[in-house]
């Protein structure tokens, strides 16, 4: 057995271990267990019906799925399912794949949170290592289910996307840990709503050392929620102002790093990039070379003189107002998705202030921003649409010859679809169907 993964193992020897969610990282989660402990009993459950042909695997499905972790040892929790009023049986250990690779894997891990940009900052911190020579891998939200590489991680730097799901049941702490902004979101998924979601980002610090590296933009709005001086890792000030002019330049020049918040991603990617002997010139190398990441202000086509970008990863106000803000063309917005019971009033006042000749309007927040809208004296047209083909049929005959349009929800997007990908696809496919004639 390899030694990286002879203590997970040892950890789940002669427990009652549940897996409970059965999706990707679920099956991943299983896939080991059952390589190295191939007679072991274990439960699985799910919301959804499995289809599993294991004598020694008991499975729990459908609605009341939860109420299996009563009776068991070890929970391997999957990151999509919220304990809202949930209530965990004495003596159950609750944790996930994400705390048990810090744990027992022989890598160094480098983690991401934060509620908007940890996928640009994750990808740049991985971009950086390679571009130096190291051995790095891309894991967590990004990437595959850590467990799949524990065995080939030995001295390897990992870099993991790290959202509060992952967060939430922690109790190790990456050797560098970066927190990119926090804002409300997922309140939907906490008892507390916003003061669980903030304790869960920043159990990325909490179980840290001496040895360790806090890195943070204190421009953001990270700095209302901690005390650098009260942690005991060794805390790094990551200011924009203070980026280097070589990379900076090279951001600028960069049609896939646009506004002054991919600044700020580069600069504490580069950051933690440092920690381990990557120079300026390695950094810039990766900037150069840098081509975007899917749904995040992706330029995927230009049709009659409009280009159109894909934003669905915007599912907070702030990230739609700086995506406008950094693009300072956007001729068409579309958003709206599913309400989780945001307050929308200050984002409708800021959107209005804004020069976008069309706002298209999806349901279910964006029927209610849009007469939050009226009411500021918004200049825009603003349309309401009944789904994304509609909207996108909009936006194609309304959107004018050199400005953008930009589906950008400030919303989840469980009303219609899986997840933000989903959205983001379909809108793509719309736009090449009505725009692409042009």
């Amino acid at each position: 057995m390899l030694t990286s993964i002879q203590g997970l193992i040892d950890f789940f020897r002669g427990k009652k271990v549940l897996i409970l969610g059965f999706g990707r990282e679920g099956r991943s989660t299983y896939a080991l267990i059952r390589k190295y402990l191939p007679d072991q009993p274990l439960g699985v459950a799910d919301k959804n019906a499995v289809a599993l042909d294991d004598p020694n695997a008991t499975l729990f499905c459908g609605e009341d799925y939860l109420e299996a972790m009563r009776g068991y040892d070890i929970v391997m929790k999957s990151p999509g399912i919220p304990f809202v009023n949930v209530e965990i049986p004495a003596g159950c250990f609750v944790t996930d794949q994400t705390d048990l690779y810090l744990k027992y894997s022989n890598s160094t891990v480098v983690g991401v949170t934060g509620t908007k940009g940890k996928t640009t900052t994750s990808t740049l911190t991985y971009r950086f290592l390679k571009s130096a020579g190291l051995n790095a891998g891309l894991k967590g939200n990004v990437g595959v289910p850590v467990f799949d590489t524990i065995e080939t991680a030995d001295d390897e730097i990992t870099v993991m996307e790290l959202s509060c799901h992952q967060l939430e049941f922690m109790t190790s702490s990456p050797h560098v840990a970066i927190v990119t902004n926090i804002y409300e979101e997922h309140l939907d998924h906490y008892n507390d709503g916003f003061r669980g979601y903030v304790a869960a980002k920043m159990n990325i610090v909490k179980y840290q050392t001496g040895n360790d590296f806090f890195i943070f933009n204190p421009r953001s709005t990270t700095a209302e929620y901690v005390d650098p001086a009260a942690l005991p890792a060794r805390a790094i000030c990551a200011d924009p102002a203070d980026l280097a002019p070589a990379i900076r330049a090279a951001a600028e020049k960069n049609p896939h790093l646009p506004g002054a918040h991919n600044l700020q991603n580069i600069l504490v990617a580069a950051q933690a990039a440092r920690r381990f002997g990557v120079t300026d010139e390695a950094i810039v190398r990766a900037v150069e070379e840098f081509e975007g990441i899917s749904d995040r202000m992706e330029l995927f086509g230009e049709y009659g003189g409009v280009k159109y970008y894909n934003d669905s990863i915007a599912t907070i106000p702030y990230s739609v107002l700086i995506g406008v803000d950094s693009l300072g063309n956007v001729g068409t917005l579309i958003i709206g998705g599913l309400d989780r019971g945001l307050d929308y009033t200050d984002f409708a006042e800021e959107l209005a202030k804004r020069n976008i000749d069309n706002i298209v309007c999806l349901p279910e927040t964006g029927h209610a921003i849009a007469k939050l809208l009226e009411a500021d004296g918004c200049r825009a047209r603003i349309v309401i649409a009944a789904d994304m083909e509609e909207a996108v049929r909009a936006a194609v005959e309304l959107t004018p010859p050199g400005r953008a349009c930009v589906l950008s929800p400030a919303a989840a997007s469980y009303n219609y679809y899986k997840d933000f990908s989903e959205k983001g696809r379909h809108y793509k496919e719309l736009v090449r169907k009505y725009a692409g004639k042009f």
